[in-house]
């Protein structure tokens, strides 16, 4: 049991590959929004003082992934009594539902073929459905980038990470991951109501992401290695720029696919009237297009089959101890 424990990842990968994910209102993840949200309702008071709302944001974040830790435990426990093979699927679920490959590649697919149709407006709105930006004016290059930088930056959260939390601390682990990165995703912003509230979520989200994140940068150049782009320029450019990425952890995703695809990502966005400007990364040695898109699904593909290998080895070395 001890080694079909170990290629739980496989089969998650499997699912995910054969399924995807599952576009529905029981999602376990749309419950962990719930879950979020109850904590948020009773404890988010617009009048507190700032320091009241860092404290009241991480007593959210706590009360949150204790009540998902419980619930999964519960669940593997009750299937356990069931049978043993049962425990096992609830397990692959937990880890199948933590990840979503699939989902970011259907979402390149798309807009990537639009681009390819010429079919400008429909790509604009379609990325709009990823992004945060405006992207209303978007050319096909500036459309380019935002689906690239986002296949790019969540093929460490949407992957790795869940992947590598479930190698060292289980099934458990990798819902716990992806309630955290859920909270963030949701309470985590910069804005009037969360730049106190959601300030640990945020936080937690760096630190989950860190470690996970520098080995993506690794299992990046490795994959442009393996899809035959170009693996030296990934390295040395990703050494160069990942540290100019405004988060402490995207960059080391989204620089090393710049160097492989000898594209150039960062530049100017525009939230609702705001212009920001995000250090560049890469050297722009090719004009962005729809084909690098269908480039960055390949290397973000072949990142999830290394990270569900890398997974398996510490797996198993966990589960020896």
């Amino acid at each position: 049991m001890e080694h079909t424990y170990c290629f739980i990842p496989m089969w998650a990968l499997l699912l995910d590959a054969l399924i995807g994910d599952p576009n529905s209102k029981y999602h376990p993840v749309v419950g962990i929004g719930k879950v979020i949200s109850f904590y948020e309702n009773l404890l988010y008071m617009r009048s507190d003082t700032p320091k009241k709302k860092v404290m009241y944001g991480g007593i959210t974040v706590c009360m949150t992934l204790l009540t998902v830790v419980i619930i999964a435990t519960i669940l593997i426990y009750i299937a356990s009594l069931i049978a043993t093979w049962a425990s096992y699927i609830v397990q692959v679920l937990l880890v199948y539902i933590s990840i979503s490959p699939r989902s970011l590649a259907e979402a390149g697919y798309r807009i990537a073929t639009l681009l390819k149709n010429n079919d400008i407006e429909q790509a604009r709105v379609r990325v709009g459905w990823i992004v945060g930006r405006r992207t209303d004016e978007l050319d096909e290059s500036e459309i380019t980038r935002a689906t690239i930088e986002t296949i790019a930056e969540n093929t460490v959260d949407g992957i790795v990470s869940p992947l590598l939390f479930f190698a060292v601390f289980g099934p458990v682990g990798a819902i716990f991951y992806r309630a955290a990165n859920t909270l963030d995703s949701m309470i985590g912003y910069k804005n009037e109501r969360y730049i106190f509230f959601g300030r640990i979520a945020a936080k937690f989200d760096d630190l989950t992401n860190y470690i996970p994140a520098r080995i993506s940068f690794i299992l990046l150049v490795i994959a442009a290695y393996i899809c035959g782009f170009d693996y030296k320029q990934a390295w040395k450019l990703g050494l160069r720029d990942a540290h100019k990425h405004p988060s402490p952890n995207g960059g080391y995703a989204e620089a090393p696919v710049a160097g492989a695809l000898h594209i150039r990502l960062g530049g100017y966005n525009q939230y609702f009237d705001t212009v920001t400007f995000r250090e560049y990364m890469g050297e722009a040695q090719e004009t962005m297009r729809g084909i690098h898109i269908y480039r960055t699904i390949r290397l973000m593909y072949t990142a999830s089959i290394l990270a569900g290998i890398l997974s398996i080895i510490i797996a198993c070395g966990v589960v020896s101890l």
